[in-house]
């Protein structure tokens, strides 16, 4: 099943996203249960960044600088060109979409790169994967800090960027980040032989995070007013993002001078915005009745990003394939079947004569 979902280009995981938005929808958290589901969700954030500490290696990163022009390339599509153009969608669609679901298109531009489905992408189509662990780590380092900042400057009373968000956003973000870096050299072994555990882990914390904050949205009664064509319309102003930025870093990268690996590189990790730290940021900077709608451009960007990527990286795995299969191969001779002969019954390549 999961493997018919991944050829068809949908990903498992957003299903379960999908289905914990239903339950909900169905069943949301009200009185005494919010409040427990509001202080798991605390506990759960703090758990994921911590793991996101321990998983990242400083050494990995440190050896990444050395491609400065690459990755500050990245940094400027997702930082510098994604919030333009943010700020570009949020002032055309407001009118049409409403004022929560044009800032949510905003917030989203502010986000990291993802790190998983940039590394995979980049593996799968043939680009630098070291450079691309490197990336997505500056990226996803970078965007603890800048996205609130960016935030703050962006969206101003929209969201809770104070001394109390500050707070909150050091007690649940930074240190449990700075708490998984210092102890990977206890851990970093342990969490390398429990990955699978470990993946239930941070995917069930993101979870909880929606279901919180769908659960707030619910009893607050924000959905009343979406409809079918506001999300016909949202989702037209994902896939225009999406590819104006899949544009502009394919032509950035043929204009740099990169290599095919690193414009690999470039493509990936530039275009994509993370789900996972875009969830608990929202929770932390938002009024939580305002969540559930903020995030949900973030929901469908997510979900369209690893569809087109997939088709990309996998034509770009087959032009890669087709090139190695149209080279020529050198010839081969099969050595007499004579008893002592040195090459008696085998076969090698026939030295081509120099051109």
């Amino acid at each position: 099943m999961r493997n018919a979902l991944g050829r068809a280009g949908v990903d498992p995981y957003l299903l379960a996203i999908l289905g914990t938005v239903g339950l909900a929808a169905l069943f949301p958290a009200r009185g005494g249960a919010a409040h427990a589901v509001s202080l798991a969700t605390e506990v759960a954030i703090g758990l994921l960044f911590f793991l996101y500490g321990a998983r990242l290696s400083p050494r990995a990163a440190l050896d990444g600088a050395k491609q400065w022009r690459l990755h500050l390339t990245i940094l400027l599509a997702t930082f510098a060109l994604f919030p333009l153009l943010g700020v570009a969608a949020q002032a055309l669609t407001a009118p049409v979409l409403g004022t929560s679901l044009a800032k949510g298109v905003l917030f989203l531009t502010l986000l990291p790169s993802t790190v998983q489905s940039s590394i995979a992408f980049t593996s799968i189509a043939g680009g630098n994967v070291a450079a691309a662990v490197c990336a997505a780590s500056f990226s996803s380092l970078v965007g603890i800090a800048l996205t609130p900042l960016l935030t703050a400057a962006l969206m101003g009373g929209s969201a809770r960027v104070d001394a109390g968000s500050a707070v909150d956003l050091l007690l649940q973000l930074l240190l449990p980040f700075l708490a998984g870096q210092l102890s990977r050299r206890w851990i970093a072994g342990w969490i390398s032989r429990h990955k699978p555990a470990l993946t239930l882990v941070d995917r069930g914390s993101i979870l909880l995070v929606v279901y919180g904050a769908f659960s707030e949205g619910m009893v607050a009664g924000v959905w009343s007013s979406l409809s079918l064509a506001r999300l016909a319309l949202l989702l037209g102003v994902c896939l225009t993002l999406l590819f104006a930025v899949l544009g502009v870093t394919t032509l950035a990268g043929r204009r740099s001078g990169f290599s095919r690996e690193d414009r690999i590189v470039l493509i990936f990790c530039g275009s994509k915005k993370s789900l996972a730290s875009g969830l608990p940021m929202a929770a932390v900077l938002f009024p939580a009745s305002a969540v559930s709608l903020t995030v949900l451009p973030l929901m469908l960007f997510h979900q369209i990003q690893l569809m087109a990527c997939t088709v990309i990286a996998r034509r770009m795995q087959a032009t890669r394939q087709g090139r190695g299969e149209l080279r020529e191969k050198p010839p081969t001779w099969r050595a007499p079947n004579v008893p002592g002969h040195p090459h008696a019954g085998g076969t090698r390549a026939v030295p081509r004569a120099p051109r």
